[in-house]
């Protein structure tokens, strides 16, 4: 298992590599000059105020630099946890990002392991019971939730549930001060509505794999034999027909993490909520490229871990799939 997790991490540094240089690359052809937001309004009156600071801000970012010079400047201190200087919220990247990573962290954890927690036992009983009432309901609630966009289902909740109950608030942050028990409290407040909005996009197509897959594995001719045994139902669906229906499963769970943190962007924008959704929309309106160079890097690292917890999985899942 190490040597394989070697070989696949060692695999994937050209691949990072040349992401990065893309990246790189596209943001330096992007239309824009981000010096001009960092200077102040007043300064554009007095042209000789204005390029005395325009010449400061170029000479420190570095911009007077070929680009492959500032392209190894910049990966160089993004390997030494130094992700440059942001000119738009005038502070490091790292102090910009850390709060509003934690929180697209939180609301995405919690809406993937509610979403697999109950997707996986409904997938299983829907195939196993299909064409019953649960499974019509199941399939109808499934096709609902693919089909409308996450916006619409978080407008809904929070009329439902903010504007006409007045459970839950309908967007923000929690105003206590942190580390208290009431801060820890109406956080929790904050975060159901994004996490139930997150939860049900990622539910209703969940449900429909997981049916599939399952319905899949019980046509099989080892699901008959088992069952001629004598074996009981629940040995036969869970220790043989729902082994063999994971490894697709495997797969969308895989990059279902990656589709959550890249959609919570829209979800964040709806409930004002400070995640790096909300951070990578304002930093593309601003021309803000160290923090969308780093915030796209991250996606891209995300997808490549994806890619390794799938190969684990697989083999896991599979005695037939083998490492060495």
């Amino acid at each position: 298992m190490l040597k394989f997790m070697g070989r696949r991490l060692v695999s994937l540094i050209p691949v990072v590599l040349i992401i990065s240089v893309m990246l790189f690359v596209i943001m330096k052809l992007m239309p824009g000059d981000p010096i001009k937001y960092m200077i102040p309004p007043g300064a554009i009156r007095d042209p000789d105020i204005y390029q005395t600071l325009y010449d400061s801000w170029y000479i420190r970012l570095g911009y007077d630099k070929p680009l492959y010079i500032q392209y190894f400047i910049w990966m160089g201190n993004m390997i030494t946890g130094n992700f440059g200087y942001s000119t738009y919220w005038m502070t490091d990247v790292k102090d910009v990002i850390s709060r509003p990573l934690l929180n697209s962290v939180l609301i995405n954890v919690f809406s993937i392991v509610i979403a697999f927690a109950i997707s996986i036992p409904v997938g299983i009983k829907t195939a196993v019971k299909k064409d019953s009432f649960s499974d019509h309901g199941w399939q109808v609630f499934s096709l609902i939730g693919m089909s409308m966009p996450t916006f619409f289902i978080g407008l809904t909740l929070i009329y439902i549930f903010s504007l006409r109950l007045g459970w839950f608030p309908s967007g923000g942050m929690p105003y206590e001060s942190p580390g208290t028990p009431e801060y820890y409290v109406s956080y929790l407040k904050y975060l159901f509505l994004p996490v139930v909005t997150l939860t049900i996009g990622a539910l209703a197509g969940t449900i429909r794999y997981v049916r599939g897959s399952v319905l899949e594995a019980l046509s099989k001719d080892y699901i008959r034999t088992a069952r001629s045994k004598g074996l009981s139902q629940k040995v036969v669906i869970y220790t043989h027909a729902f082994r063999n229906a994971l490894i697709p499963v495997v797969t969308i769970m895989s990059y279902s993490v990656v589709g959550l943190f890249s959609g919570s962007a829209i979800t964040e924008q709806i409930f004002v909520w400070n995640g790096i959704g909300t951070v990578l929309i304002k930093a593309l309106n601003n021309k803000d490229y160290n923090v969308v160079l780093i915030l796209d890097m991250f996606y891209a690292l995300l997808s490549l871990l994806a890619n390794i917890i799938m190969d684990i999985s697989y083999a896991l899942v599979d005695p037939r799939v083998k490492l060495e």
